[in-house]
């Protein structure tokens, strides 16, 4: 029995211009003990399909379970299965952290917690802010307190809807040594959504990919990597790129990222930079990664076509020969 399955799952809200599919018929399974991915741009219906899942939304038709209890006709199974983690900070401004704690266990109608409270307090790094009000915490120890509270009632399903975002880098490794051991050594299914694809990447053994409410990737995270160009070019300038690089590239400042499969795609790319004037520093050749996937399946990449080489006609001739200024890609 797959600890979650998505059966057909949409979701689907009424506006003004329309109505707004946020979820598409969504369907795949999360066996037990799985550490999975959900990915997706911004919009792309993850955390619709958590509320979904975790009861704070009602699909318009489909169905969730947990392991085998149905999310809505046996909620109080489901949820007692379920540990969710918000993106939002939300807390009882009038109790401290451990006070917070018990009464999170009391609502699942767990007593005599306090070993497993402790455990926690120890494992996410609270052991010294146990007596501290919430109202005194910061945003980071705050996302600690949250992730404790969802894990109190000892959920055999862990739902992470980003839970890095906008932390430090020491929360982020105390909570993936914790959580990867709590799936390891315990069995725990974890359920992952992250703008941070370097921790998919190393976290996930399986991911789905959404993009406007509909699946379009279901894949093991070495199978989707595969998908990948076999390397990637890296460099960095700040002169203006013509508009056939422009258009494959990956682009934070002044560093420049394309798909380069051979070495003979390299050289297209050298040649072509050397035809414009543009001098590269700081040049590397790099694996694929999973970002390159996300980027290629989501829409948001493009998959290059050839660079042409001195003296053959660019893919857009026909178009402005180079783009202002290297930032303008992301404009």
């Amino acid at each position: 029995m797959p600890a979650v399955s998505f059966q057909q799952v949409s979701k689907t809200y009424p506006t003004p211009r329309g109505d707004l599919h946020a979820l598409q018929s969504v369907s795949f399974d999360i066996e037990e003990g799985e550490f999975f991915g959900l990915l997706g741009p911004n919009g792309a219906g993850k955390t619709t399909l958590i509320s979904v899942l975790a009861g704070l939304a009602r699909a318009s038709s489909g169905r969730v379970l947990v392991h085998g209890s149905d999310v809505q006709s046996d909620y109080a199974n489901a949820r007692r299965r379920l540990g969710v983690v918000p993106q939002e900070l939300v807390f009882d401004p009038f109790f401290n952290v451990r006070e917070a704690l018990r009464i999170q266990s009391g609502y699942f109608g767990m007593q005599r917690n306090d070993a497993w409270i402790d455990e926690l307090l120890d494992g996410l790094g609270l052991a010294d802010k146990a007596t501290a009000n919430m109202r005194q915490l910061s945003g980071g120890m705050k996302r600690r307190v949250l992730i404790a509270q969802a894990l109190v009632h000892k959920p055999s399903v862990i739902v992470l809807d980003e839970p890095t975002a906008g932390v430090d880098v020491e929360l982020r490794q105390t909570l993936w040594q914790f959580v990867s051991d709590l799936n390891k050594s315990r069995g725990s299914t974890v359920l992952l959504t992250t703008h941070y694809l370097e921790e998919a990447e190393a976290l996930c053994g399986r991911i789905a990919m959404l993009k406007q409410g509909r699946v379009v990737a279901l894949e093991s995270t070495s199978a989707l990597l595969a998908r990948a160009a076999s390397n990637v070019l890296r460099f960095k300038t700040d002169a203006a790129l013509p508009i056939d690089l422009a258009v494959q590239a990956r682009i934070t400042g002044r560093v420049v990222q394309l798909p380069a499969n051979d070495a003979l795609a390299v050289e297209r790319i050298l040649a072509r930079l050397r035809e414009v004037g543009v001098s590269p520093e700081d040049i590397e050749i790099r694996k694929a990664d999973l970002e390159d996937v996300f980027l290629d399946l989501t829409g948001n990449g493009g998959r290059p076509g050839p660079v042409p080489l001195p003296g053959e006609t660019p893919p857009d001739a026909g178009a402005a020969d180079t783009v202002t200024g290297v930032g303008a890609r992301n404009a």
